[in-house]
Formats: structure tokens, sequence, C-alpha cells
């Protein structure tokens, strides 16, 4: 047995990894996390979270002074018509800037892995089998040695092992789009701080928002399309996006994507898989894009992923974890939680990029014009979106120990 032997696992060493890691410890577990990687790397370079997760991350000890750029959001025309305003309530602004904020994703990673206790994170871990023995789980590493643990989370993404230990295999879905994204700290006239702006063409996302890294203020940018998922990328992204931004977009997209070096581009191709009913089953649960992977179009994936650690830690936190019982009522609690709220979002997420971009052709322009004349984008965007945050803030509490 080793030594180790009473901490819970966390496979994975994503943003849902290190929050559950995070969050377990200021609960008061013993707690390590298994990286199959030689290191906790980041997959992209830009984000963005709403407050929650920031308000998270405060509670588990991140350092979240000048993490990110706060930005005020709307969904606009390629033209700069406004179609929804997210109106986040004044005293949400006080507390944290902003209701978007933007940031470079190895900023995230690496502010909470300097919160992380040494030993914590133990990287070259590969997990080749998981049983759950009742009273607790037993892992068959790669190199044939085994290892207990009283919890196991699963937070090894969207191809997660431990999701299809629990739950069987399913197919990934596949949204027919592909991000093409990047940041620069140049100076481009046009180019509104504190804003996040989200725009459309008849067939194009074409958008920025300010970001903060190390003191300094730039932009992070995206274009979003249809595509075919198994075609290849294009052979020089910047161009592609720099193309589709001069036919739909204009100023400032051109002229922020014209200051960004190649080596600030990424692509993503966006896929998730259908939200599941249940994610703890015995000794074992879920978190993060193990349990409900979504489009970028919900700019949540990682808020929700730092959510999820924030209520493990909650709702374990007092838990006596060699009472079964206890464990697994506490889980259901979680999963009672956590499901509804982010099933609704990688739902929506999915609907809005078949809205955008995926439309039979002679509808986009009614498309259009309900979306310039009605307030059905306000009312789903601009006014359940802030709900859902107060709602969320009001949801976690006073902190992470404040229920046990």
């Amino acid at each position: 047995m080793a030594s180790d032997a009473h901490s819970i696992v966390v496979l994975g060493g994503g943003p849902a990894g290190m929050a559950s890691a995070l969050a377990l410890h200021t609960a008061g577990h013993d707690v390590v996390i298994l990286e199959r990687y030689r290191e906790a790397r980041p997959a992209g370079n830009i984000l963005n979270l709403w407050p929650p997760p920031i308000k998270a991350l405060s509670l588990m000890g991140v350092d979240v002074d000048d993490l990110g750029a706060p930005c005020h959001s709307t969904f606009r025309t390629a033209q700069g018509h406004v179609r929804a305003d997210i109106e986040i309530p004044q005293a949400v602004v006080d507390e944290f800037g902003g209701g978007f904020i933007g940031m470079l994703r190895p900023d995230l990673y690496r502010r909470m892995l300097a919160a992380l206790p040494p030993g914590v994170l133990q990287v070259n871990q590969e997990v080749t089998g998981i049983s759950d023995r009742g009273d607790h789980v037993e892992l068959t590493m790669k190199d044939g040695t085994t290892r207990r643990t009283p919890l196991l989370i699963g937070a090894d993404g969207i191809d997660s092992m431990v999701r299809a230990h629990l739950w069987g295999a399913s197919p990934k879905r596949e949204h027919k789009l592909h991000i093409i994204g990047g940041y620069t700290f140049e100076d481009v006239p046009g180019a509104e701080h504190g804003e996040a702006i989200i725009a459309h063409s008849r067939t194009v996302q074409g958008s920025y928002t300010a970001i903060r890294s190390d003191g300094r203020t730039g932009f992070q940018w995206w274009t979003l399309e249809a595509c075919d998922p198994d075609a290849p990328a294009p052979a020089d992204l910047r161009s592609h996006a720099l193309a589709l931004a001069r036919r739909d977009f204009g100023s400032p997209l051109t002229g922020l994507i014209e200051g960004t070096t190649d080596d600030h581009v990424q692509r993503w191709v966006i896929r998730d898989r259908k939200p599941l009913k249940k994610w703890s089953k015995g000794r074992i649960t879920l978190a993060g894009d193990a349990a409900h992977a979504t489009s970028p179009y919900a700019a949540y994936g990682a808020g929700m992923s730092i959510g999820d650690g924030y209520f493990l830690g909650q709702l374990l936190a007092g838990i006596d974890l060699a009472d079964t019982a206890a464990v697994t009522a506490a889980l259901d609690v979680y999963d009672d939680k956590r499901i509804p709220h982010t099933t609704m979002q990688v739902q929506q997420a999915y609907i809005l990029g078949k809205v955008f971009h995926h439309a039979p052709a002679p509808l986009r322009p009614l498309r259009d014009f309900v979306m310039d004349h009605t307030p059905m984008l306000q009312k789903q965007i601009g006014e359940r979106s802030p709900h859902e945050i107060v709602a969320q803030l009001d949801e976690m509490g006073e902190g992470i120990r404040a229920n046990a």
C-alpha cells in the first residue's frame, strides 16, 4: 500500500483537477493529482472567466489579483449594432471589476500551480486500471504497481478513462466548427479596452476581448466558422483568420490579427459529448471536461471546471472519508448541484453554434432580422446569463468550509 493511501486522488492536472485538489486541500483533506504527462500544461492560449470561478479561485487560495482584464460584454453584428448587452448587476461589477475577465490560459495555470502545496502534483503518473472495492478505490498504474484511495475524481478531460469506466464509451459530438484565436499586446486603433465584443456576420463569429498578463494590457481575438472536422487545418492560421476578418468585420479585428505573431495563434476543432444524467458512482466521480466538455460558445468550460472543484471541496468538508455512506451521499448532492447547471450551458453552447453557423442559407436573413429587431437574444443571453452568474455566486456561499 502506498504511503499516501489515504489521500484523495484527482486524475488530471488541468483546471478541473487543480481546482478539485485546491478545494479539497482547503476543506482539510489530503489530496494528490496524478498527471500522465511530465507537466501540467495548458491546452490553448486564450481564456475568459466569469465572476463565479474568480470567486472560487480566491477562496481556494489562488492569487487572482490582476489575473485578467474585467470586461463589459456585448453581442453585436459585424457592423457593430448591439444585439444583446450582458447586464451584470452593479454589485458584481463593483466586486469583480466586470462580468467577463479576459486572460491568457498559461497565466491561470501558473497561478493555480503556485497555490498547490508541495507534493500534491505528481507527474508522469499514468493510470491503466480502476476498481471500486467498496471501502476504497484501487488504481493500477502503467508500471504495474497499485495504489489505494478513498475517493477518485476523474478530471482527465474529454477523453476521460474514468468516465468510460463509470458509464461506458460514448461518441464525441462534432459541432463542425473550428476556432482560430490569438493574442497581442500591440496598441491597435479602435480596439476597445474593458470590452468583450462577440460579433457575427452571416456565417462567421469575429470577436475580441481585453486581456491582462504580467501587468501588460492587450487583446485576445478569435474567428469561429463552420468546418469539416476531418479536413486538414488551414496551412497559415493567421492568414486564414485575417482573410475572414477583412471580408466580414474590418477594423479593429483586422488590426488585432495583423499585430499578432504566428506563435501566438492556435486552432481548435470544437467537439463535446452529450451530457450525462449522472456523474458519480460509489467512490468515484467526474469533474471538468470529463463530465461536461462544452463548446467555447458558452465561454464557461474552464469556469465550470473550477466550479466543480469548489463544490466538491465544500460538500466533502467535514466528511469522514472512511464512511462510504457519507461519501456517496455527498457525491449525490454534488451531482444534483452541478449537472443541471452544466447541462444547460453545454446544450446552450451547442444550439448557439447551430443557430449562428449551420442555419440554411435561405433562413439566415430571417434569423438576422429576428436577432436585430426583437429582444430574443437580449432575453436569452443579456438577461439570462447575469441571472445565472448571480445564482452561482449566491450558491457558493461564504467559503469552502462554511457549511462543514
